[in-house]
């Protein structure tokens, strides 16, 4: 790639690589500039794999009936077009993985780094400019994508360098939602009762651990999940008090399941990080009247949230993660090192 750089800094929120007629930070763009070469304030990546969020990997596989080759053309023409990797239908992108391959002079971001380092981006694929030149293979277990192509990160995009001691594809997949479990963990406190909605993806699996490390024994975790293999797992893990294999998007059989489990006292904090839309009201009817529901999903409908709490008279806070938190990275991966069933879980898993 080449070493050539634009003499001057682009803006540290990436605005100067927004195409669209109005002003926009890149997040909100249509299109994004992914040419080459950098300017002197930014990073140029050489991508290798990228990591597709759940919702949106969900939503292209019931598009294209799960077709390999279909979901590379969405991708990769998105990436033509827009110039980024972002769903047209859910709004949502992703993160890659790959290896530094050029720092711009003036660079001054948040990690020292070094042309060679391996490194996985903490930032979505929605505002990271992207030029994709082959798709070599999609893994539908694990929803990422090998690929071959160029990133460009802002000063202000947080990435992290690769642990030598978990594996690649495995830690991509832990970085991927690494916000969910240090989120639930700051909202945790002892002897509370936590309810996760989609227990059973790599969110809700985090997010169940980490409940149970800061809830403890005097304090209880129930997940949904309504896969049978995934229920199944999360109950191997022990860190549950039960696994309820019941459909989110039934609100009615959701409430009366945690009504069960909870004696009706219903839950403190309900977090829903299941990958599916509709699940909002669900979410809402576990929760205590004034307990806390974290939204993590990027399904999730602020206006079914509003107005179904609304319509069931709920006072519940509601909150929506936003994908980060501060050490988010580091604390997930070390819920893996701390707890080997779920390592070895993951490594079965995504690697």
């Amino acid at each position: 790639m080449p070493a050539a750089e634009r003499k001057e800094p682009g803006h540290p929120l990436g605005i100067h690589r927004v195409l669209d007629s109005e002003p926009r930070l890149p997040q909100a763009a249509e299109r994004l500039d992914n040419r080459l070469p950098i300017y002197s304030n930014e990073i140029l990546i050489a991508v290798e794999r990228l990591n597709i969020d759940a919702a949106s990997f969900v939503q292209m596989e019931a598009e294209t009936g799960k077709q390999a080759s279909k979901i590379a053309h969405i991708v990769k023409g998105n990436c033509g077009t827009r110039g980024k990797q972002q769903n047209r239908e859910t709004g949502s992108g992703g993160m890659l993985i790959g290896t530094i391959a050029q720092v711009g002079s003036k660079y001054k971001g948040p990690v020292k780094l070094k042309v060679g380092q391996r490194v996985a981006t903490l930032v979505s694929l929605t505002l990271t400019p992207l030029q994709l030149d082959e798709i070599k293979q999609v893994h539908f277990k694990t929803h990422q994508i090998e690929v071959e192509g160029h990133a460009i990160l802002f000063a202000s995009s947080i990435l992290a360098p690769l642990p030598t001691d978990i594996d690649e594809t495995v830690a991509m997949s832990v970085f991927d939602v690494a916000g969910a479990p240090a989120t639930v963990d700051a909202l945790c406190t002892r002897g509370k009762t936590v309810i996760v909605i989609g227990g059973g993806g790599k969110a809700g699996i985090l997010s169940c651990v980490a409940a149970r490390q800061k809830v403890g024994k005097a304090g209880k975790v129930f997940a949904i999940e309504p896969g049978p293999g995934a229920a199944a797992d999360l109950r191997a893990l022990g860190v549950c008090n039960e696994v309820v294999e019941v459909n989110a998007k039934d609100p009615i059989a959701v409430h009366s399941s945690v009504h069960r489990l909870t004696r009706g006292k219903m839950g403190d904090i309900v977090v829903n990080v299941a990958p599916v839309p509709d699940t909002e009201i669900a979410s809402i009817l576990c929760a205590k009247a004034r307990g806390t529901i974290l939204f993590f999903s990027m399904a999730t409908s602020f206006t079914k949230v509003a107005l179904g709490a609304e319509g069931v008279a709920s006072s519940a806070k509601l909150l929506f993660g936003n994908g980060y938190y501060p050490n988010h990275g580091k604390f997930a991966l070390g819920l893996l090192r701390k707890h080997k069933g779920l390592k070895e879980l993951f490594y079965r898993r995504y690697g």
